[in-house]
């Protein structure tokens, strides 16, 4: 059975900081590109960050220098690290593993995040 835990999520205050962390079971973690994406209330899901298996990243142009995505292949974990937190980054954040043929996809539950004073 594969599951994606996510973790880390909460309440923060604009300009702060997260670590969300997405463990994964029941996969082979090393052959899945993995994703973080969020959905705010009303809005269709986007993505906003991803890291291939070979370690390449693209980020939504909205959290380029503010957030970071990284992989830990031995744990079976993908972090994002969000920094410069604004309120616009109020959302549920869903890990996503998309195995490297693309013939597979498992979403996790999601996390939410909330940017308010």
């Amino acid at each position: 059975q594969v599951q994606l835990v996510e973790s880390g999520g909460g309440l923060v205050q604009p300009g702060g900081s997260l670590r969300l962390s997405c463990a994964a079971s029941g996969i082979i973690f090393s052959i899945y590109h993995m994703g973080w994406y969020r959905q705010a209330p009303g809005k269709q899901r986007e993505l906003v960050a991803r890291i291939t298996t070979g370690r390449n990243t693209n980020y939504a142009d909205s959290v380029k220098g503010r957030f970071t995505i990284s992989r830990d292949n031995s744990k079976n974990t993908v972090f994002l690290q969000t920094n410069s937190l604004k309120p616009e980054d109020t959302a549920v954040y869903y890990c996503n593993a998309d195995h490297m043929t693309r013939t597979q996809s498992y979403w996790g539950q999601g996390t939410q995040v909330t940017v308010s004073s």
